[in-house]
């Protein structure tokens, strides 16, 4: 996950804002000849598949994961390589991140507030301990962590915390680091306003402007999640999308709107309606024109200008719509921007105390790591399978067990083969 810390030397306050899990392939259009794409996406897809929160093993396997993750990795590799060749080679994300953190760190001081600014990523260079290296090298004492995730999530946000509370736990150091946490702000008037100045501007570029169907995608998270674990992302992603349309209304924009989720992986459910689904249900509906909105993302990515941009533009074509539209991430935005470092400002106050509030109504409130994981997380468990109890005949349960049993069959074998040294699938059938 990238984001950016505002540390404060001395009296000075900090500020570490979170984005996204991160990507290989950050700030060149190109790679060089020495990072090929495969290479990478099997490098950052290991690091991403061999945390619990990604991949959920029992506990009496987890000493599987590893193995598993690289499994994974590598039949994954090659498709992540060819979605990043798709767009340019290379992802934006790590560009565009260091272009927020500056634009963040500016407003800062703009509004009187003298903070750095790291950069911080979950799955990928520059790692979260890279970023709380440099804060103790440079003496912070104060320390705002701000996910650039709009809507909390116990598998994006919540995943950050978890790592920054191991962190801080496992270095007495940091222990005199006052620190708070602004868990998600969909709910601001200046993210709400800057969302919907993006899709007015992008609604008058349709001829039929009043005709255009606005099409809110947002990451989406297994269902387990939000129905076993409580995760709040769901209903905040509601809220925010209910808030952008009332925020349209005033500006007398009365289109129809939908919010789908994309970004699934694997046989088991996610939360629905799923894009694609929705997209075909659009065309059969008889839509023509649609504009895409990502929501949940405030920077361009693979996500973006890969998955939106060309595998559901060309679904919706083949659909029947033929105007399409892209609303643009909020990247650096100035009204974004600005709300950045008003929200970071808010919560400086906060920042050491263990006792939470409540800045703008948001669902999930400011508070310390600690205190945010006892309320979401208290066992710090594992996230639930995001799957059914096995059922007998031909139902998704069944099917989702099984694909686990021959995975689990595939690491047998492959552990026999690494440890003998021979093919035993060709050994058993001579």
């Amino acid at each position: 996950m990238s984001g950016y810390t505002l540390p404060t030397r001395a009296s000075n306050p900090a500020c570490c804002s979170y984005a996204n899990t991160g990507s290989p392939f950050t700030g060149h259009a190109r790679l060089p000849r020495s990072a090929p794409c495969h290479s990478l996406a099997y490098g950052s897809l290991t690091t991403a598949q061999s945390r619990q929160n990604i991949i959920r093993l029992p506990r009496s396997a987890r000493f599987l994961q590893p193995i598993l993750a690289t499994l994974i990795s590598s039949l994954r590799a090659s498709k992540s390589a060819e979605g990043y060749k798709a767009i340019g080679g290379g992802s934006p994300l790590r560009r565009i991140t260091d272009e927020q953190a500056a634009a963040l760190a500016k407003a800062l001081h703009a509004k009187g507030q003298d903070a750095s600014v790291y950069v911080a990523m979950r799955y990928w260079k520059p790692f979260t301990e890279d970023a709380i290296a440099q804060i103790k090298r440079d003496g912070v004492t104060r320390l705002v962590v701000l996910p650039l995730y709009p809507q909390f999530s116990i598998s994006t946000s919540g995943s950050s915390l978890r790592l920054l509370e191991q962190i801080f736990k496992t270095d007495a150091s940091l222990l005199s680091l006052q620190h708070t946490v602004i868990p998600s702000w969909y709910q601001r008037k200046g993210y709400v306003s800057a969302m919907a100045d993006l899709i007015t501007e992008a609604l008058e570029k349709f001829d039929d402007q009043e005709e255009v169907e606005i099409f809110f995608s947002a990451h989406g998270v297994p269902l387990s999640y939000v129905e076993e674990a409580g995760d709040p992302y769901k209903e905040e992603m509601e809220h925010c999308v209910g808030l952008i349309m009332r925020e349209l209304r005033k500006r007398h924009v009365s289109n129809p709107h939908t919010l789908a989720y994309q970004s699934r992986v694997g046989p088991v459910e996610w939360l629905q309606p799923y894009t694609d689904d929705s997209i075909r249900a659009m065309g059969e509906r008889g839509v023509k024109s649609m504009l895409a909105v990502p929501i949940s993302f405030v920077s361009e990515h693979i996500e973006t200008l890969e998955e939106i941009d060309m595998e559901y533009r060309e679904l919706a074509e083949a659909s029947g719509i033929k105007n399409w539209g892209r609303v643009p991430a909020l990247n650096t935005n100035p009204t974004f921007i600005a709300d950045l470092a008003d929200a970071v400002i808010e919560a400086l106050p906060f920042a050491g105390s263990m006792a939470g509030s409540n800045p703008g109504n948001a669902m999930v409130p400011l508070g310390d790591v600690e205190s945010l994981l006892e309320t979401y997380d208290p066992e710090r468990r594992v996230l639930p399978m995001p799957m059914l109890m096995w059922q007998w005949g031909w139902t998704k349960s069944a099917e989702m067990w099984n694909g686990r049993i021959a995975m689990l069959a595939v690491i047998v074998i492959l552990l026999l083969e690494a440890i003998t040294g021979q093919g035993v699938l060709t050994k058993w059938v001579q």
